[in-house]
């Protein structure tokens, strides 16, 4: 779960299908990378665990994660735990972070991900170290806008931003979809954006679109999954977040492809410079006229 601006309700969003998995009797794990920890809060885990996501990508062993999970007081049959998030993990979120760094979570997943059928990945809003180290551990991305011209702008750069991490560094990574969030329908202003996102993404905006409502908001600040929360347009809104797992189940069911563990490519990574900056670094140039290249200072790709 991504967004590249704050405040369109990524982490809400998280929670919803988080909630409706719970509901499918899916076995899930949430992984807070947010410094702001508002899954974390969300889900009800307690945020005063020995160890964190920053102590588990400082040091990706196993009893480190296993100091840092713990089951949210949602659960209920099925398994849904959750990897608490910290304040610290800001420390991490370098803006040019090395290969190394951006494979230790999925190198870390690696040994547990027999336990859970899904597992989703609530994100920081920005293109840094722990969004890319999110992108480079997922199969897909779901990116969360909003009908606001800023949300756009940051939902195009981030779906060019995952079409390059898949392209040079994650090849089983994909963009799944757009989910639009705090839609208002007498808007005329989110009218004229909902229709911009259309010709923008065409099938790739997803179904259903969620409208502002209070409930949604509710059942967030009471730490409650959306599914049990007894309050009017609460149900129309949990169908939403079935119909959205049940469609991105089914894509995984769909596809064949076998993920790549971080045995086999990591390790031959693991070391060298920051790769991620020298392919981007090439792309740019290669755009370039080589007076050009002469004359300005190099970029980092994260800049363009």
């Amino acid at each position: 779960m991504s967004s590249l601006k704050g405040g369109v309700g990524k982490t809400t969003v998280a929670l919803g299908l988080a909630s409706a998995a719970l509901n499918q009797g899916i076995n899930t794990l949430v992984i807070d990378l947010d410094p702001q920890c508002d899954a974390t809060s969300g889900l009800a885990a307690p945020a005063d665990m020995s160890a964190s996501v920053a102590e588990v990508l400082q040091s990706p062993k196993l009893p480190v994660l296993r100091r840092a999970l713990v089951a949210s007081p949602w659960s209920r049959g099925s398994k849904l735990d959750v990897l608490v998030g910290s304040p610290r993990s800001l420390l991490l979120d370098n803006p040019a972070p090395t290969v190394s760094d951006v494979w230790k979570l999925e190198e870390i997943l690696a040994l547990i991900e027999d336990e859970y059928e899904l597992v989703i990945i609530d994100t920081p809003p920005s293109i840094n170290a722990l969004t890319r180290t999110a992108w480079v551990a997922s199969d897909r991305v779901i990116l969360v806008t909003e009908p606001a011209l800023y949300s756009v702008i940051a939902a195009d750069r981030a779906r060019r931003a995952i079409a390059e991490i898949s392209a040079k560094l994650s090849p089983r990574l994909s963009l799944y979809g757009f989910v639009v969030n705090r839609l208002r329908q007498q808007s005329h202003e989110h009218e004229f954006r909902l229709n911009e996102l259309r010709e923008m993404f065409g099938e790739q905006l997803l179904q259903p679109y969620f409208e502002e409502r209070a409930a949604v908001q509710q059942s967030t600040g009471a730490a409650r999954p959306i599914h049990s929360w007894p309050a009017e347009g609460a149900p129309e809104v949990a169908r939403g977040f079935d119909r959205l797992l049940a469609g991105l189940m089914a894509d995984f069911d769909s596809t064949e492809e076998k993920r790549t563990r971080v045995g086999i490519v990591g390790r031959t990574m693991r070391g060298q410079q920051n790769l991620i900056t020298e392919l981007g670094q090439t792309a740019i140039q290669a755009e370039d006229p080589p007076e050009s290249r002469r004359t300005r200072k190099k970029k980092r790709w994260f800049q363009r």
